[in-house]
């Protein structure tokens, strides 16, 4: 819950915090794809992996560089990826075989999908604020849900605890 009150509060530096992740990610698939190329028995898989580690070694200084612009991409490739994604749940909706409800929701969650990604291609500059205000809502939701199961899990178990000696 604290990560989506400070993701909703301070949405710029959620988003900076995010390419700063995403840098970290590349510098640690860089070091694994170079212990992949040092592991390898051939000198096929070695030059391959080396270059992968190069590239995401480039691609994680370049965030940490110029997080304004990385932050910029994220956006379009999350845009491009809502759009992909929607069109194919658009088009799924009119298969056969499923349910005319199954098959709305297919439509429906498709258009949402498109019209998402066609906004954050529009306003990426808004897209990520809105992406880490809902990043922010999403952590908050979960978090009070997390704990609110926790709650009837202590409130069960409980319950159940004079039962099971018995049942023993």
């Amino acid at each position: 819950m604290i990560v989506g009150i400070i993701a909703i509060a301070w949405p710029g530096v959620t988003v900076y915090a995010l390419v700063l992740l995403f840098a970290v990610y590349a510098f640690l698939d860089a070091g694994l794809q170079a212990a992949r190329a040092f592991s390898a028995r051939t000198a096929g898989p070695v030059f391959g992996h080396l270059l992968l580690g190069l590239i995401s070694l480039a691609v994680g200084v370049v965030a940490v560089v110029w997080p304004a612009p990385t932050a910029l991409v994220l956006v379009l490739v999350i845009g491009a990826w809502a759009v992909i994604g929607g069109l194919v749940e658009f088009v799924t909706g009119f298969g056969h075989g499923e349910a005319a409800g199954t098959r709305a929701m297919f439509i429906l969650t498709g258009l949402v999908s498109v019209a998402f990604g066609v906004l954050l291609f529009a306003r990426p500059n808004v897209g990520a604020v809105t992406l880490a205000l809902l990043f922010g809502l999403f952590s908050l939701i979960y978090g009070i849900c997390e704990i609110t199961l926790g709650a009837q899990l202590r409130r069960t178990g409980r319950t159940l605890q004079p039962m099971l000696p018995d049942a023993a």
